[in-house]
């Protein structure tokens, strides 16, 4: 199980996998000996939740939450983790769309915090009024943090810093993206992807530095 996720996650270690499944991230099956067995949907779950970690810094309470509503076929999720469509039809891997009721089911959110989170500009229905799965994933995140006395209209610095690392990497990805070589779309593609991850993760890193002088550590 190990040698299938570290092609991947080089770092996996069998106390990562065990610490998961303590907190119910997983839940392998047993021999009558006791050693656990992994199937494949098994480990699709395992990539699921390190994927999030890794590429959207998730907290663990989010991607449960979103194990669960991918289990109840209420949103996407990896493949296997359910016999009526977690993924859509099967075989689909593609984003499902979210009607408005979809989208407070699987986040948990009210109906009025949607609203506000709407008024703010952190969320936005596509057309036809529907949710991408993103915005699912955004909901739980705010549905995470209300617990702790964070209200919509306090993000609003989230979304103002957002929108200027965004222009930050459109003014260096758009030249690329001109360009009339053939591959000059990919190499953009790819360079608007490993600027994302850099963005997410010095922000990431910049947030911890500050709250290492919070709390004295």
């Amino acid at each position: 199980m190990l040698g299938q996720l570290r092609a991947e996650f080089p770092d996996v270690t069998i106390s990562k996998i065990r610490f998961l499944e303590s907190e119910g991230l997983v839940l392998p099956g047993r021999t009558p000996s006791g050693y656990r067995q992994f199937t494949a949907a098994d480990v699709e779950r395992l990539r699921y939740v390190l994927r999030a970690q890794r590429d959207q810094y998730l907290p663990l309470k989010v991607i449960k939450q979103q194990l669960a509503a991918a289990d109840r076929g209420e949103s996407p999720g990896p493949r296997g983790l359910s016999g009526h469509g977690a993924c859509g039809e099967p075989g689909d891997d593609g984003p499902r769309s979210l009607s408005r009721e979809d989208l407070l089911a699987v986040t948990g959110l009210s109906s009025a915090t949607l609203v506000e989170l709407e008024e703010f500009g952190l969320l936005k229905p596509g057309d036809g009024g529907v949710y991408d799965p993103v915005d699912a994933e955004l909901g739980a995140v705010v549905k995470a943090m209300a617990q702790f006395g964070i209200e919509p209209r306090h993000l609003r610095a989230y979304r103002a810093a957002a929108d200027r690392e965004v222009g930050l990497l459109e003014q260096i990805v758009t030249p690329l993206y001109r360009q009339r070589d053939g591959r000059a779309r990919d190499r953009a593609d790819q360079a608007l992807r490993e600027l994302a991850s850099l963005s997410v993760a010095l922000h990431t890193l910049l947030v911890k530095m500050g709250l290492r002088r919070v709390s004295g550590g």
